[in-house]
């Protein structure tokens, strides 16, 4: 199939933390197998760069550009590079996303205004930059990666994580229908329990070992696995294209079902 045939895919949060797959880095390779150009964007250009080398071995196209997703000069940046490179883009892919520790007593201000500012304050910047064009093209489909945080208490003591990511999904639903009619959509995606790179650097020090940590987490998910970055990655594809055409607004958990089970600690 080649679903994105002809459309050009920006990702922000494009690289991977370390060896393998996250979230952003598969979804950039999958919007590419099915023939988007993608612009890969990482605050780290090496990460970014790694992304495209793997899409070039498969005869993709892309883009490696780096940006610090909470300053919107640099996000204008990527923008204007993308125009000039590929003249259009049709998808919008969020992908970044931090956590740092402490309930609402122990959190810093500090660290509650940098997870705001990474994982809230920068879609708005990404749709605030990209949104006017897609208007003009008459089309456009914005893919934003939330978290099954964003709708249940998971054990972690990250109220900033929590908050920020149910924000990021009223924020897309807001879009979905102030820009509905003029035929751009908007969806978020839910990952639950995933078993990728960005997790393992992120929630580590919460258990003994790595070993540990997956048999608890796999435990957890009633199909006794965790996800990985690829059901992600597919499940962006789908919203993302022709075939998603009536879709908007909606949250999608991508987490084996946990969604439906009752709430508990995740750890």
């Amino acid at each position: 199939m080649n679903r994105m045939q002809d459309k050009v895919v920006l990702v922000f949060g494009a690289g991977s933390v370390g060896p393998g797959f996250g979230n952003g880095k598969a979804a950039a390779v999958a919007y590419a197998r099915e023939g988007g150009k993608v612009v890969c964007v990482d605050v780290d250009l090496e990460a970014a760069k790694n992304t495209v080398e793997v899409i070039e071995s498969e005869g993709g196209t892309a883009l490696a550009l780096s940006a610090d997703v909470t300053q919107s000069t640099q996000i204008a940046s990527v923008v204007e590079q993308t125009l000039n490179r590929f003249g259009r883009i049709d998808v919008l892919h969020n992908n970044v996303g931090i956590n740092l520790p402490g309930g609402a007593a122990e959190a810093t201000e500090e660290s509650w205004r940098k997870v705001m500012d990474v994982n809230l304050t920068s879609a708005f910047l990404t749709c605030k930059a990209v949104l006017p064009i897609m208007e003009r093209q008459g089309n456009g489909a914005i893919i934003n990666i939330s978290s099954l945080a964003s709708i249940r208490w998971t054990g972690y003591p990250y109220v900033s994580y929590y908050a920020s990511k149910a924000a990021l999904n009223h924020f897309t639903r807001a879009i979905a229908v102030e820009y509905a009619a003029k035929g751009i959509r908007a969806n978020t995606i839910l990952p639950g329990l995933m078993d990728t790179p960005h997790i393992q650097k992120q929630i580590s020090g919460y258990y003994g070992s790595a070993e540990e940590m997956k048999a608890k987490r796999d435990a957890l998910s009633p199909m006794k696995r965790q996800g990985d970055g690829w059901d992600i990655a597919w499940a962006s594809v789908f919203l993302a294209s022709d075939q998603a055409k009536y879709i908007t607004g909606i949250e999608l958990p991508i987490d084996g079902g946990l969604h439906m089970t009752v709430a508990g600690s995740l750890n």
